[in-house]
């Protein structure tokens, strides 16, 4: 199993003007990414915008940054859906392309029992050999997959070995690292909420801000994990406002904005999704500037 590092960033996927995915600008982003601090890259996941991206179109993008960026970090392609038969079979397409992990997200909007979660993602973990991570995130989905659950899958799935975690619950992230084992990873998938669960052994961020400030990120991470909590708690503060800031609005549109702003193909949006208006932009802008990144 490739090492999974500790800071992995959800990166965007760049559509041009007419829709389509610009799969060029993804590999110069990939490139980018890499080369500031990412030890992984998740693809097509929520900031990615893959839910409205087809199956052959997230095939194909896994296969390009892959084969971009595969030497180099670990690439991670987000597989799960509402469906969990869907979520199995296209898991097994998606194990094809050469990424080295999956990504499945507790299934939004239907709201299932634990035990629902329990068999979703044992059967998304049944199809394949890759590495599987969780990923809970109540404030988009509407359900949460609670310690005791996460703990039976640990045990019927070696290959689940880790958990992106945007609860935002320090009592559910303390219960998860209490009861699972060691070596199981929790990623924190919030990026201001961080530096909490790293205190606590988790293993990184799987994070948004990095796509522009991803050095002084990998940074604050390898702080924590050398013990020197007062340099991760500096780097912390000075990093929140851009932490907090790029989720002013719904996430992807201000880190998308950010960006492109860095002169990166941060491309344009698939609706729901939209363009910031002036006056947002206008924030992001200035954020921008007030970290001296334009």
């Amino acid at each position: 199993m490739k090492k999974f590092g500790h800071l992995i960033t959800a990166m965007i996927t760049p559509f041009r003007q007419d829709g389509s995915v610009d799969y060029e600008g993804a590999a110069v982003l990939a490139r980018y990414l890499a080369d500031h601090g990412s030890d992984g890259i998740l693809v097509g996941g929520t900031t990615g915008e893959g839910a409205t991206m087809s199956a052959d179109e997230k095939l194909k993008l896994y296969e390009t940054v892959v084969r971009t960026v595969g030497d180099r970090v670990l690439v991670m392609g987000n597989t799960g859906s509402v469906d969990t038969a869907a979520s199995a079979a296209f898991t097994k397409q998606a194990e094809k392309t050469g990424i080295d992990a999956v990504l499945a997200i507790v299934p939004y909007y239907v709201k299932p029992t634990q035990e629902g979660l329990y068999r979703h993602f044992k059967a998304i973990a049944d199809a394949t050999e890759l590495p599987v991570i969780l990923y809970t995130v109540p404030g988009r989905t509407g359900s949460n997959i609670v310690p005791s659950t996460v703990k039976r899958l640990t045990e019927a799935c070696p290959n689940i070995v880790g958990i992106k975690e945007a609860s935002g619950s320090w009592d559910q992230v303390s219960e998860e690292r209490r009861i699972l084992p060691e070596d199981f990873m929790i990623y924190s998938g919030d990026d201001s909420f961080s530096l909490p669960i790293l205190s606590i052994g988790g293993q990184g961020i799987i994070s948004v801000a990095s796509h522009v400030v991803g050095d002084e990120l990998r940074s604050m991470v390898e702080a924590c994990h050398a013990g020197d909590f007062h340099r991760a708690a500096q780097l912390h503060l000075h990093l929140f406002p851009m932490m907090k800031g790029l989720f002013f609005i719904t996430s992807p549109i201000p880190v998308k904005k950010a960006v492109n702003l860095l002169g990166l193909p941060g491309g344009t949006f698939r609706l729901p999704m939209v363009e910031p208006n002036e006056e947002e932009t206008a924030f992001i802008t200035k954020l921008m500037k007030d970290y001296d990144l334009i």
